[in-house]
């Protein structure tokens, strides 16, 4: 019975080996197939990658010159993950896919044939007892009266439950033989992909992709600004909290600050936990927690160069308490915004106010009851809170959705539940406004918290308990002249 006892631990064995393996090839295999352009013009080279499609990557949209003949490119800013679409990493990830499903067969039989094997061990004593009286009884038929033969009777009813086990033996041994053959194909895979390899210097090509995305970051940052034309499908970071709450990062750019922050609720919540990095966020481990000095209300709030910016219950008052020092820096009143569900979005939850940052700094959109209910922007100085410049769009915010900033416009969407689009963007820098038309998958149905984040150019999301994340594709232009 401890032969195949042996057979599942070298299978394991091996599952561990080529497990091990690929994890070390798979990152070195991202970005292979990436090819690079450039576009001349009069004083500066910008080089980036040209791939097939906008959600791969930087996509050269369109090329002209201006009247003074210096070059105009126009291209549309890719969705992230632009490395990841290598036919091979496709492939191997579908071999660990396997491998892993394999393994975990393996664990099981290995679990089950150890609980059989105690059991057949346990009966052991019983089964001498009965081959006791059997040979007895063979040697000397006489002695076989009723009372023995209804013991014998017994012992071998006792033994019946013995049989199903014996017969999960013969099935786990059949299991055993066809994970050999589903090895053995891995195994065959493995080393094909293995010599397809082998003419590649991958430590030369991961310097190139490090290279290129250093490249591609380089040019994000002179692309600055654009508008959103697109959002990704949607991308579950983790299931955690009630069916309201919000979660950021800092918003500041630029920073290497990668403490990822979560607050569960809608109203009187005092607690916000911390989390060291994103991977920690999404196994709920190496927190802190702080306990806010004042609630707050609505899940409008935002992490802005190491500070939460958020409502205080109650009140229009906006409140920025530092992280570090764990103490309130200043706190100012939003003069004539409305609290209190007066005039919240269109799921509630006293959204009244709604605190974001983007690539332009700190903003808060909110109503007054002069503006009859319709959405204002009002742009905020950081460091006082005081009101800078403030704009009235004339949509309502009871018909709003969420709302997020990008780049001094206000994105609006139409509703909270599945089916909701992006349909309406106000322009803070020409104050003007246009309905659009821009679908995105709401994966949960019920969408409390809408934010971007310039550094990353990301929307957070929390749905029903899920914490979310789009891409976004923005529409930009490159110019290759000084100005």
């Amino acid at each position: 019975m401890s032969v195949p006892l042996l057979k599942i631990g070298a299978v394991l064995s091996t599952m561990a080996m080529v497990t091990n393996w690929m994890s070390q090839t798979l990152p070195s295999l991202v970005g292979l197939n990436g090819t690079t352009i450039s576009r001349g013009g009069t004083s500066e080279r910008i080089v980036s990658a040209l791939y097939p499609s906008p959600e791969e990557g930087w996509q050269i949209y369109s090329s002209d010159q201006d009247p003074d003949g210096k070059c105009l490119c126009t291209v549309v800013a890719p969705a992230q993950n632009m490395c990841s679409r290598d036919p091979r990493s496709r492939q191997l990830r579908q071999l660990m896919e396997k491998v892993q499903n394999i393994t975990q067969s393996m664990e099981v039989l290995d679990l089950r044939t150890y609980r059989d094997l105690q059991y057949v061990r346990d009966t052991e004593n019983l089964m001498k007892t009965v081959d006791g009286k059997l040979k007895t009884a063979s040697d000397n038929p006489r002695s076989l009266n009723p009372k023995s033969f209804q013991e014998l009777k017994d012992k071998m009813t006792q033994l019946l439950p013995l049989l199903p086990v014996l017969e999960q033996y013969k099935a786990d041994a059949s299991m055993i033989l066809r994970l050999r053959d589903e090895v053995r194909n891995l195994s065959l895979v493995l080393m094909a992909i293995q010599e397809e390899m082998g003419a590649y210097d991958y430590e030369e090509l991961r310097q190139r992709v490090l290279l290129l995305e250093t490249r591609l970051h380089s040019c994000m940052q002179k692309l600055g600004c654009g508008k959103l034309t697109g959002v990704s499908n949607p991308i579950t970071v983790r299931a955690s909290g009630s069916r309201f709450g919000s979660w950021m990062t800092d918003t500041m750019i630029p920073s290497s600050d990668n403490r990822v922050w979560s607050m569960d609720g809608y109203f009187k919540g005092r607690r916000v936990l911390e989390f060291r990095t994103m991977a920690d966020f999404k196994i709920g481990l190496n927190f802190v927690q702080h306990l806010l000095p004042h609630p707050w209300a609505g899940t409008g709030h935002v992490v802005y160069n190491g500070s939460l910016f958020y409502n205080k219950y109650q009140s229009n008052i906006i409140i920025k308490y530092h992280f570090r020092s764990r103490s309130v820096l200043v706190q100012r009143s939003l003069s004539g915004a409305g609290y209190n569900n007066t005039f919240p979005y269109s799921w509630g939850g006293w959204s009244d106010i709604d605190l974001m940052a983007d690539e332009n700094g700190l903003w808060a959109v909110y109503t007054t009851i002069p503006n009859a209910g319709n959405i204002v922007i009002s742009r905020l100085d950081p460091q006082s809170l005081e009101v800078q410049q403030t704009w009235d769009t004339g949509f309502p915010k009871r018909s709003a959705g969420e709302a997020f900033m990008i780049c001094g416009t206000l994105y609006v969407t139409n509703s909270h539940l599945a089916g909701a689009k992006i349909y309406f963007a106000y322009y803070t820098n020409t104050s003007t406004y246009e309905y659009t038309d821009i679908p995105f998958h709401n994966q949960y149905s019920h969408i409390s918290m809408m934010d971007y984040n310039p550094r990353d150019r990301v929307l957070y999301t929390w749905n029903n308990g899920h914490q979310v994340m789009y891409n976004v594709t923005l529409f930009q232009v490159i110019k290759t002249s000084d100005d």
